[in-house]
């Protein structure tokens, strides 16, 4: 017993301690590992299909250039209130400095004159510090002030530059139609700006703190114990912050794909709330629970492996930016007390030595934990570095889609069974459009898929105003994809489209949309009170669309046009397409495209519609 007892000391049982956990999360990394390549082998063949490559994130030079392309979008110029609000922590951020450097020297003089029984100066100094304690928490709540205020800026900017993106013309249905880069844009739009914000917002906090800090403590240090003492610490620095930097590298990729999986998991819950009715019909709870749960395991799985990684991390930090920091500020600050060669203490009083060692002592502790917090906001630099890539990543395929261009990774499965992709050239957007009123003329045009499908070679033929044309014909013929055509949602892939402007077309589809709002933004959609009223349409005339669908026992019922729903639910299937022929009416388009827009209404109803239709002579 005794000789287990002679080797089992303290300090080897702590050694072996360390080692068995840094063995066990090691083998929990392997694990993680596994099984993400074990999902991604079984995984669905859409995925291994969809191989879009995905922005790099770590620090590095491109990490810069991006963050300095996204700070020119989040402060546009120098006189902007994000400068103010920046100038404004900046000062805060000095205040705040000064008072440590004052409360560690009044602390330091209150400790002395307990210590030297003066009760004079214990209480002079305890009055000062309970005088300046208002102050100080001013200082501390402004600076949060600013801090909130500018995170909110930096959202506002951001979030209006990307949805000036994103709305423009027909971009919202490319990106998720034409493109398939971006999975998620609701997720990247919401919660990633957000997450981006904060995180600029604190990293700029959390490095010019300690860097002032920095500044002020090696000055004040150098005139008291010499420069060696700071030179030490600012190499330690740089050491430690070169050795984390590369420890933490995966950091950023498992960022990007944790939002990635959130974006996912967030889908599949709206995607059941939006098609609950169907799926109620067909029973699909219990499918339905097994594709959530499967969402929500890949992401409680990557969580896991994240958390097992940070828990690793900041083990190592706390050790390398924390102890060891404090060690070498502890062996900094000895030097000139315990080196009895240098001349400078040698005649002091032990109240005068313990005095300036308590100064001395405190300032290159708040060094070092200076020192420490700039290490450790490379952690945060990384995690900003993934949320940047997402950012990027969103703002390059808007910016791409904008101007015609998208990429679709999946091949055409036509095209691969019968080898038209070697001898058929389809180019988006090589096709020409002409605007001009009152005719709708196809020249030559294929009809493609955004996919590559070829759907008609070569299509042809002429519709002018007043002409009524019914196009016929099975399912997948490319009934609908005419129509996309036409609305320009889909790319002309060769020939020349005659056709009147955007506005002058109207669209009627089977399912309508109910917009959010009152029972006159149903009617005047996407027009707006103004323009209605620019329009000179009256009320009354409302009234009059109204009853030419037969739709006036809801006016009648709501009271008033005024009033708010839900009108998703509030109507029916009939009255939603009966809402849809009446803004119809209101618009009064040179083209009306209908598209099964009736399909839900009764047929003395749908009679009584398409009659008033001809009265009004619009060419549908």
């Amino acid at each position: 017993m005794a000789v287990v007892s002679k080797y089992l000391t303290a300090k080897r049982c702590s050694v072996a301690g360390v080692a068995i956990v840094a063995l066990y999360l090691f083998k929990r990394r392997l694990q993680g590992h596994s099984k993400d390549t074990l999902y991604r082998e079984e995984g669905p063949v859409l995925k291994a299909e969809k191989d879009v490559p995905t922005e790099k994130a770590a620090v590095d030079k491109v990490f810069f250039a991006r963050m300095l392309r996204l700070l020119k979008i989040l402060v546009p110029q120098p006189l902007c209130k994000e400068v103010g609000y920046l100038l404004f922590i900046a000062a805060m951020l000095v205040a705040r400095t000064y008072c440590d450097v004052w409360m560690i020297h009044n602390g330091t003089m209150i400790e002395s004159a307990i210590i030297g029984r003066s009760t004079g100066d214990f209480k002079r100094y305890l009055l000062n510090f309970a005088t300046a304690m208002p102050a100080i928490s001013l200082v501390n709540n402004f600076l949060k002030l600013g801090l909130n205020q500018l995170k909110l800026c930096f959202r506002v900017r951001l979030t209006s530059h990307l949805y000036d993106e994103y709305l423009k013309g027909y971009t919202y249905y490319k990106i998720g139609n034409l493109d398939n880069r971006i999975a998620n844009p609701d997720q990247l739009l919401t919660q990633d700006v957000e997450k981006f914000s904060n995180s600029v917002v604190e990293l700029y906090s959390n490095i010019s703190k300690p860097v002032l800090d920095i500044c002020i403590y090696v000055l004040k240090l150098t005139s008291a114990i010499g420069f060696q003492g700071p030179a030490c610490m600012l190499s330690y620095l740089v050491a430690s912050g070169f050795l984390l930097t590369c420890l933490r590298r995966p950091a950023s990729h498992m960022t990007v794909t944790e939002q990635t999986y959130e974006g996912e998991y967030r889908f599949v819950n709206s995607r059941l709330i939006t098609n609950s009715e169907e799926i109620a019909f067909y029973n699909g709870n219990i499918r339905e629970k097994e594709i959530i749960q499967t969402t929500f395991q890949k992401l409680v799985s990557h969580l896991h492996n994240f958390i097992y990684f940070r828990f690793s991390m900041g083990f190592v930090d706390s050790i390398i930016a924390k102890y060891i920091a404090m060690v070498v500020g502890y062996l900094v600050v000895s030097r000139p007390f315990l080196d009895l060669s240098i001349p400078r203490h040698q005649h002091s009083t032990h109240a005068q030595l313990l005095e300036e060692y308590y100064q001395s002592g405190r300032m290159l502790i708040s060094l070092a934990q200076a020192l420490g917090r700039v290490v450790l906001a490379g952690r945060e630099m990384t995690r900003l570095s993934g949320f940047t890539a997402r950012i990027t990543e969103i703002q390059k395929v808007l910016r791409e889609l904008n101007h015609g261009r998208y990429e679709r990774t999946m091949l055409s499965q036509q095209a691969r069974e019968t080898g038209e992709a070697d001898r058929i050239s389809l180019v988006p957007g090589s096709g020409t459009i002409v605007h001009c009123d009152h005719i709708i003329r196809f020249e030559h045009i294929p009809l493609a898929t955004p996919n590559g499908d070829i759907l008609i070679r070569d299509l042809s033929f002429e519709v002018t105003s007043g002409t009524n044309v019914l196009v016929c014909g099975p399912n997948g013929s490319g009934k609908s994809s005419l129509f996309r055509v036409l609305g320009e949602l889909w790319p002309l892939f060769g020939g020349c489209l005659t056709k009147p402007q955007r506005g002058k077309l109207f669209y009627v589809p089977q399912r309508p949309y109910m917009t959010l709002g009152t029972l006159r933004d149903q009617v005047i959609y996407p027009d707006t009170v103004e323009h209605q009223r620019q329009r000179g349409i009256s009320d009354q005339v409302l009234k009059e669309y109204l009853a030419a669908v037969q739709l006036e026992h809801i006016l009648q019922r709501e009271g008033s046009w005024d009033t708010q729903q839900d009108w998703m639910d509030i109507l029916s299937g009939g009255e939603k397409q009966r809402m849809a022929m009446a803004r119809l009416f209101y618009h009064k388009p040179q083209f009306a495209i209908l598209d099964e827009c009736t399909s839900a209404v009764s047929v003395d109803v749908e009679d009584y519609i398409y009659t008033h239709c001809r009265k009004v002579t619009q060419t549908s």
